[in-house]
């Protein structure tokens, strides 16, 4: 199964369970997708196996979920790799993102999730489905984007995301103006992390700074 506007209904399918915890109306969602060929496709993915209607909703058979979550994962490393590295701006990027996945082969994914150094979620805070490559506890490169914490002193960098399940340390850095695309240089790593952000010293404990992913400027 590799027809684009079959992939577009299995992503969307996916999103609506993650975001919306709940199933689609087959006729909403074929609205949804937006594409003249959608109806066909749904069809197809039907009879294949794919996805199921109950009730006059669809829903994701275990098939159609292994497909999906493969799908969901080349969009949202995509994702990453525009803002991260290439430094798309966010109104383009998730339909370059959308073009981009369905070129992304297995072994070219797993290439970009390690350069990433297998990142747990997308610019906008969903979670990226791990990969095998995720479970490997070496890593043969660098890469690209990495915790502040693998920074050495007197290295420059770019703040690229902050990942925390702390809203209120989300909040602190906010406030502190540490957003993503700030450049940053790490001053010193001991007793605490002090970068310098402009003509501004910040002190950050080990747990915070883990937490913040920046890219080598």
């Amino acid at each position: 199964m590799a027809e684009s506007t079959q992939e577009e209904i299995l992503e969307l399918i996916w999103t609506i369970e993650e975001e919306e915890n709940g199933k689609v109306e087959k006729e909403l969602l074929i609205k949804r997708v937006n594409l003249p060929s959608a109806e066909n496709a749904l069809k197809v993915l039907i009879q294949e196996g794919y996805v199921k209607i109950i009730n006059s909703r669809a829903e994701l058979t275990k098939k159609g979920r292994e497909d999906a979550r493969l799908i969901i994962r080349r969009h949202r490393l995509a994702e990453r790799l525009l803002n991260d590295v290439l430094a798309v701006n966010e109104e383009t990027m998730d339909s370059s993102a959308c073009k981009f996945e369905h070129f992304l082969d297995e072994e070219v994914t797993t290439s970009i999730c390690t350069l990433l150094g297998h990142p747990l979620s997308c610019p906008h805070g969903k979670a990226i489905p791990p990969g095998d490559c995720c479970e490997k506890t070496s890593k043969e490169i660098r890469p690209v984007v990495m915790p502040l914490t693998d920074l050495r002193s007197g290295d420059k960098a770019k703040v690229s995301y902050i990942v925390t399940k702390y809203h209120e340390r989300l909040d602190r850095l906010s406030s502190m103006g540490l957003l993503p695309g700030v450049q940053i240089r790490l001053h010193q790593r001991q007793p605490t992390y002090i970068i310098q952000m402009g003509e501004t010293q910040i002190a950050l404990d080990n747990a915070i700074a883990r937490d913040i992913y920046v890219r080598l400027v």
